[in-house]
């Protein structure tokens, strides 16, 4: 197997990673999250809020790890593309590590909150509530470092054609539309998720080319220079 191959199938495969541990890992605690007394449901689900943790985590690395497999190929098209999209996708990633740790320490204070009884508990819930506001803040900005992310990559595909040109344009427009979602978030003060129908293309589009990579791998488009080369006129010799 060549470095290309392994390149798509590795990034195929954390694709699917990312996206289905993320799913999975927020819809184990949204329903927490949401609760009237979000305080005393996780104080009594710790164990489910613990794995929705770890597989935020899971998701988190995986985010990165896309773009860190993508960018020996894609350096040869743009390394400084390549490299933003390595560098915003870390940024997303990080800003998940924030999520899963304000998560984390909504379970410790639930399980205080629980200890003590009716002992002020406005202040546990005020407490609380800061916790969920910088979990929402941050999973806002993680999701607009990935927009930055993956446009990049995305524009390297579309002038590389190591994947069809469909889909490549089908990811330039899904992330956009993604952005607007966080743009419409952060004015609005709504939650994110009050967009979902703007986040659906880029969700159906990166698990269609999660497949067409570990398939079909990438194709093999002549190098930047030999493009080049081949539009020059041959010189006269002397």
């Amino acid at each position: 197997m060549g470095p290309n191959r392994r390149a798509a199938l590795y990034a195929g495969v954390l694709f699917i990673i990312a996206t289905v541990a993320n799913i999975i890992g927020v819809g184990l605690s949204r329903s927490l999250l949401d609760d009237p007394d979000p305080l005393a449901a996780i104080s009594s689900h710790a164990n489910r809020v613990a794995a929705g943790a770890l597989l935020e985590l899971v998701a988190a690395g995986a985010c990165v790890g896309i773009a860190i497999a993508l960018y020996p190929v894609l350096k040869t098209w743009g390394a400084s593309a390549a490299l933003g999209s390595v560098v915003f996708r870390t940024a997303e990633a990080v800003m998940y590590m924030i999520c899963v740790a304000s998560l984390l320490s909504l379970l410790a204070l639930s399980q205080r909150f629980i200890s003590a009884g009716a002992a002020d508990p406005s202040s546990y819930r005020t407490v609380g509530q800061a916790f969920l506001d910088v979990r929402e803040q941050a999973a806002l900005v993680a999701v607009f470092a990935f927009s930055v992310g993956a446009f990049l990559y995305y524009g390297l595909f579309y002038r590389s054609r190591l994947v069809p040109r469909w889909l490549s344009v089908w990811g330039i427009g899904a992330v956009i539309l993604m952005f607007l979602a966080c743009v419409l978030a952060l004015f609005t003060q709504n939650d994110l998720t009050t967009y979902t129908i703007l986040a659906l293309p880029i969700g159906v589009q990166e698990m269609v080319l999660a497949v067409w990579l570990i398939a079909k791998g990438f194709s093999v488009p002549a190098p930047p220079s030999m493009r080049v080369a081949e539009r020059e006129p041959a010189s006269i010799g002397s």
